[in-house]
């Protein structure tokens, strides 16, 4: 069965109610997060060897075996399969075929949604396929002040934004920095602009920003280094892509209200979250670099990029820094003119 947003709270509450879940989609570290809450849901907390088998790409061939075992102490088992593909659809057949209590739990970042696997279990009423993408706009919102509300922790709206803004496309990613601030917040602290900028400001998604308004600038020296940068702390093709998008989408904004009859003042005003006083400089900067049917073009390239680096054996790193580096080129002909 095919579960939609509506339903999916429901599923991640009893995900025994399923004989397989499969984990489908981009983000890696929420496919991640939800199989480890649905075997925690089944096995407890302990991770009980006993009950959980956990399968990677060396030992895919086990899963039938590992499916239909009894439990030597009891309860439920857990069977966690990580980088499923369509190679275990005869296995997990077979499995259904038979009579077991076991859970199995696929991770299948990247599935195709033509996948022989995922419309098998789309169609059977007792199999759950869930879809994982990277959260955006109020969902990410509402993930962040949820996993600091644990804490007992406030974000100032500006605060938010920004941090809205910078991180990646990654669940895992996006946690490990929400507790890095609730650490540094404390419980029952409260987090401004200033705390957040404090806190996460080495990480590789501030080195994107750098990135993107030096590119935005004509500078391509700044840009390649504050990239590389980026890279070195693991930040994602997509995350980079999406960063640089998210800029030149500003840009275009303020551009449009320009165009509208606007002064620059008041179009930079209707941002939120608000360019950081520290980069206000550059912002302006690049406005006066950039027209806007040309944001709208570069757009359009950035956008042609992300589907091409979701393709199957595309060169993503390589992509992204020749369009990071056409990016910088243009600007700079722009600054000679």
């Amino acid at each position: 069965m095919k579960i939609d947003a509506r339903t999916l709270p429901r599923v991640l509450a009893d995900p025994g109610a399923w004989r397989v879940i499969l984990l489908h989609g981009e983000d890696t570290g929420l496919i991640r997060e939800r199989a480890q809450e649905a075997a925690r849901m089944i096995i407890g907390p302990e991770e009980d060897p006993f009950r959980l088998a956990l399968l990677d790409r060396e030992t895919h061939d086990r899963l039938e075996e590992e499916a239909t075992a009894l439990s030597l102490m009891g309860g439920r088992r857990v069977v966690r399969v990580r980088d499923a593909s369509d190679s275990q659809l005869k296995a997990v057949e077979h499995i259904l075929n038979q009579t077991t209590d076991t859970l199995v739990i696929l991770e299948a970042p990247g599935l195709s949604s033509r996948s022989k696997l995922r419309a098998l279990l789309e169609r059977r009423q007792d199999c759950a396929s869930i879809g994982c993408y990277p959260e955006e706009g109020r969902t990410l919102e509402s993930s962040i002040t949820k996993m600091l509300a644990a804490h007992r922790i406030r974000i100032d709206n500006d605060a938010l934004h920004w941090l809205m803004g910078c991180l990646g496309a990654d669940r895992s990613a996006t946690r490990g920095e929400v507790e890095k601030l609730a650490l540094y917040a404390g419980d029952g602290g409260t987090l401004s602009l200033e705390d957040v900028r404090t806190c996460i400001g080495d990480a590789g998604s501030v080195s994107l920003e750098d990135a993107a308004f030096a590119a935005a600038q004509g500078n391509r020296a700044e840009a390649d280094l504050a990239l590389e940068r980026a890279l070195a702390e693991g930040t994602s093709p997509i995350a980079i892509i999406r960063a640089f998008m998210a800029h030149l989408h500003r840009l275009r904004r303020v551009r449009a209200a320009m165009a509208a009859g606007e002064s620059r003042t008041d179009a930079l005003k209707t941002l939120r979250p608000p360019v950081f006083f520290k980069r206000t400089a550059g912002f302006s900067r690049a406005l006066e670099l950039w027209t806007l049917p040309a944001l709208t073009h570069e757009l359009t390239q950035w956008q042609a990029l992300e589907l091409a680096c979701k393709q199957t054996g595309a060169p993503d790193l390589l992509l992204c820094r020749r369009q990071t580096a056409m990016l910088a080129a243009q600007a700079a002909r722009q600054a000679r003119r």
